[in-house]
């Protein structure tokens, strides 16, 4: 009984191995067909590439005004944004590479952030953000703009502007001055009209001249409260002109005096 167990055993061991060779194989069929999709896929992937790539209606032309559109530019040189552009020209559009004329964009002064899309068929259309200036700094090549961020913009010629002069400004925290000068401007409200030059030099005694009554007055004007410091002058400036009309120097760093500076 013993053996006639033992080839029973063998013979439903054998039964259980058979079903197993037909789902090897079957697995093995479908990684084939698998791999032939992705082969022929990738064969009409090609070709359309070649395709979008070489064909005519798909070519940037420089007969067509509106082969590249500009959108949101107000101050940026369109020579600059031009000349970024240039090699495109009789090209397909589908062969632009976008990242990296983005990134080219991106390095013209007056350019906070761009986007650079394709327009079917043969179009691009670029979306520029500007950059916005908030005061002027005087520097050895010249008078420039600076925006919030610090950054150095070149004046527009076709555009004037009503900002103060920023002074004191170092290269490597100009950021950091440029915040501490908006910090001072929007806490004087709307009497941030009367300034026309603030020292950033000393972050915690920032300098403001102001036009006071048709004359401009340098006010020491601390790091803190800024606005009260100022209108707190200015209702007492009748009497301290009337007084000492040639004093031109204040401090306003203590909040319950004015200190006059004889020059």
């Amino acid at each position: 009984m013993a053996r006639g167990g033992t080839k029973e055993t063998k013979s439903a061991t054998r039964e259980v191995k058979k079903p197993a060779r037909g789902i090897r194989w079957r697995l093995w069929l479908g990684l084939a067909g698998v791999c032939v999709l992705g082969l022929s896929t990738a064969m009409a992937a090609r070709r359309v590439a070649q395709f979008v790539g070489s064909d005519q209606q798909f070519v940037l032309s420089r007969d067509n005004p509106n082969a590249i559109t500009y959108e949101g530019l107000t101050l940026t040189s369109r020579s600059k944004l031009q000349r970024v552009f240039a090699p495109d020209f009789e090209r397909s559009i589908f062969t632009v590479p976008l990242a990296e004329r983005r990134r080219r964009l991106l390095a013209i002064d007056w350019v906070e952030d761009a986007s650079v899309s394709r327009l079917w068929p043969d179009r691009l259309i670029v979306r520029i953000r500007e950059r916005i200036p908030v005061a002027f700094v005087n520097l050895r090549s010249g008078v420039m703009l600076i925006d919030r961020h610090g950054v150095l913009l070149e004046p527009p010629l076709q555009v004037r502007f009503t900002f103060p002069v920023i002074s004191g400004v170092s290269e490597a925290q100009r950021a950091l001055r440029v915040r501490a000068m908006m910090r001072l401007l929007n806490d004087l409200g709307d009497r941030a009209k009367d300034a026309s030059e603030v020292n950033v030099a000393d972050l915690e005694s920032l300098r403001l001249i102001a036009q006071v009554r048709g004359q401009a007055v340098e006010l020491n004007i601390g790091d803190t409260n800024y606005g009260r410091r100022y209108r707190n002058f200015l209702g007492h400036y009748p009497e301290i002109h009337r007084r000492s009309p040639e004093v031109k120097v204040f401090d306003l760093r203590l909040d319950d005096r004015i200190l006059a500076k004889e020059q």
